[in-house]
């Protein structure tokens, strides 16, 4: 059985920013930025969860599992090192939703400041809602703790 029901246009929207401050160079937060989004990726338990980032316009970023298994995230919309890197796709969403996820990287005093801005539209549901904020405030301090040197590069 199919029931229609109506949803408040304020609940099919997603909203995460974030500012992350880091004490290294743009360049080396950018590499760790990089590397912590890709191979170097792992889940909120410390588990390895190594994601393949082709990083350049059009660029696939997406969890390889082997022998043609995996799930696809996005594809970068727009790189320009070692200032910006922008995603658009479905992120870990398995159902219709549209994810633009940006980082802005700039220098300031002592390091680089990152900023980070999730924008979601669609059925976002309520697990991926309540989690989304952890889950990137973990790769956010794992990435920190890589350009600073606490994690190996």
């Amino acid at each position: 059985m199919i029931v229609n029901a109506t949803t408040a246009i304020e609940d099919l929207n997603l909203l995460v920013e974030q500012e992350i401050h880091v004490h290294a160079s743009l360049e080396d937060t950018f590499a760790a930025l990089l590397e912590q989004l890709g191979p170097g990726n792992e889940g909120r338990v410390d588990t390895p969860m190594p994601m393949v980032l082709e990083a350049w316009p059009g660029g696939r970023w997406y969890r390889d599992l082997g022998n043609d298994n995996g799930h696809f995230w996005a594809h970068v919309q727009a790189i320009k090192r070692p200032t910006l890197l922008e995603f658009c796709g479905p992120l870990m969403m398995s159902h219709p939703v549209a994810n633009n996820v940006q980082y802005r990287l700039s220098e300031e005093p002592g390091g680089t400041l990152i900023k980070f801005r999730h924008t979601g539209f669609g059925l976002v549901q309520e697990d991926h809602r309540k989690g989304v904020v952890g889950g990137w405030s973990h790769i956010h301090g794992k990435v920190r703790e890589r350009a600073e040197g606490s994690l190996s590069k």
